[in-house]
């Protein structure tokens, strides 16, 4: 008989689901001032998970236990996932090519040809480094293209999604979508610069975008800084003209306003014919999006830039919960794997295999016996948390956490979460101790969830994760610090 078919099998199964279950439950009750501030956020118990866990001993029992092998929606909290998988894929020194290929001959200046520039995921292909990618094909002398600028971002599937179709906000830059060739996270900053002897504030468009028509200034008015954006009454819809019909107050100061393009996928034509006339460069042609041809692939680029390693990568991702950078992290996993275009089912898929080889594989002794090897099921989206499909249990968060941190990967893992009362997300956190945590944030509408390193005052490290999902969950966050405060303290009884 099988084991699924053999009585006495399935009763030693309940059985030891039953012990552990009861051993679970030793551990589960909710410490008094957490649950007190869950009372006060009108967030029942039943809408959390939270798990405390010894970082470095994974059959030593839960510190506590409530609602773990619950799939829930853990927001930006996925991003671990994402950015531990990479590390241990790709490797904390991986980097992002961008070659850049001269199709023709170029004399006294001047390029009969086109230039091609072939993006390959690269998460972070900022303004400066775009002008630098621009400074060099310079440098190599060309300074008129009498062709074109080809943009060739076929490494990765085009995204079909909609900036507006997650929460109606398509001008936030956190709904940017992925790209192969991703130039500054498809936003304009806006800096806004007083001039009160003038009375009005200068402003300043950074990339300048090709065709856009701008306004370099805007009046002044008196009265404290409040909403300025608002007072600002920016006009942002067409993609061919940004405009100010209110005015810009005094009190402010210097404030740089971050926005996502109307026109997303003109934003990268845009912005290279831009910047390439900026910096005194002639084009006799266009900036259009096409691929690099098969024989120019044959030989080396002409020039190329690289990314910084990923161990800084992932840095920007976990400690200001960058959205489109970890999708492009995510996408290169898929890519990387399949040796061809990265897609997100080819990611999903390589994500799924790596957590059951690495993570499921790796659970105690304990659990395994208790739950027969069951494991919660998980649901990867996009690798971000910016999704509505993606769950995890506090208890799987458990246990990658646990495994990283017994990983020669845990230093850099564990560089890149923000450190509470430190900087990233947790710059304002009021934790009874700055810098006792190391803690990745998240927040949806209805979701709230932390997750990482919290050191105790026994030098003992411990696992923490606490999630809500409840139309008030934002309002669990004095929850979650009471509960870091309570770890850290090392008091079962605090």
């Amino acid at each position: 008989m099988g084991g699924a078919d053999n009585p006495r099998m399935n009763l030693r199964r309940l059985l030891l689901l039953t012990l552990y279950c009861t051993s679970t439950l030793a551990q589960a009750q909710i410490p008094a001032a957490v649950d007190a501030e869950l009372a006060r956020a009108k967030v029942p118990q039943d809408a959390v998970a939270l798990l405390v866990l010894d970082a470095n001993n994974p059959s030593a029992p839960p510190r506590l236990a409530h609602r773990a092998t619950v799939p829930m929606q853990a927001a930006s909290v996925m991003k671990l996932v994402t950015t531990y998988a990479a590390l241990d894929l790709l490797g904390p020194a991986y980097t992002w090519a961008t070659p850049v290929f001269v199709d023709g001959r170029v004399r006294a200046g001047v390029l009969s040809g086109n230039v091609y520039i072939q993006g390959q995921g690269d998460p972070k292909l900022v303004l400066e480094r775009l002008w630098l990618l621009l400074r060099r094909l310079q440098g190599i002398g060309i300074a008129r293209i009498q062709g074109d600028i080809v943009l060739d971002n076929s490494a990765f599937e085009a995204a079909t999604t909609d900036p507006a179709a997650f929460d109606g906000e398509p001008l936030r830059p956190y709904n940017a979508s992925p790209d192969a060739l991703l130039i500054n996270y498809k936003t304009v900053l806006m800096t806004f610069t007083p001039d009160v002897p003038r009375r009005l504030a200068r402003v300043q468009f950074d990339p300048p975008l090709w065709g856009v028509q701008t306004q370099g200034t805007v009046a002044l008015q008196s009265g404290p800084c409040g909403d300025y954006r608002a007072a600002l009454k920016a006009a942002l819809a067409d993609p061919a003209r940004i405009a100010f019909a209110g005015a810009y107050p005094a009190d402010c100061g210097e404030k740089v306003w971050p926005l996502a393009y109307a026109d997303p996928a003109s934003y990268a034509p845009r912005a290279v014919r831009g910047l390439w006339r900026s910096m005194g460069g002639a084009l006799s042609g266009t900036v259009r999006y096409g691929q690099v041809p098969a024989a120019l692939l044959a030989a080396p680029p002409a020039l190329e830039v690289r990314s910084a390693p990923l161990a800084e990568i992932i840095r920007d991702i976990n400690k200001f919960s960058n959205n489109v950078m970890a999708q492009q992290v995510f996408l290169t996993l898929g890519r990387d794997a399949a040796g061809s275009v990265g897609s997100l089912a080819a990611s999903r898929a390589v994500v799924q295999r790596w957590w059951q080889e690495r993570i499921a594989s790796k659970t105690s002794a304990k659990a395994d016996a208790a739950t027969d090897g069951f494991i919660e099921p998980l649901n990867f989206d996009n690798g971000s948390g910016l999704s509505r499909q993606e769950r995890i249990s506090a208890r799987a968060l458990g246990q990658l956490l646990q495994s990283a941190y017994r990983s020669p990967l845990m230093p850099e893992l564990m560089a890149s979460l923000p450190i509470s009362g430190v900087d990233g997300t947790l710059k304002r956190a009021k934790f009874a101790k700055p810098g006792s945590a190391h803690l990745k944030t998240g927040s949806l509408n209805e979701v709230t969830a932390l997750a990482g390193f919290v050191h105790g005052a026994s030098s003992k490290r411990y696992v923490l994760v606490a999630i809500a999902n409840h139309p008030n969950a934002h309002a669990a966050r004095a929850a979650f610090d009471a509960l870091v405060n309570w770890t850290a303290q090392d008091s079962e009884d605090h």
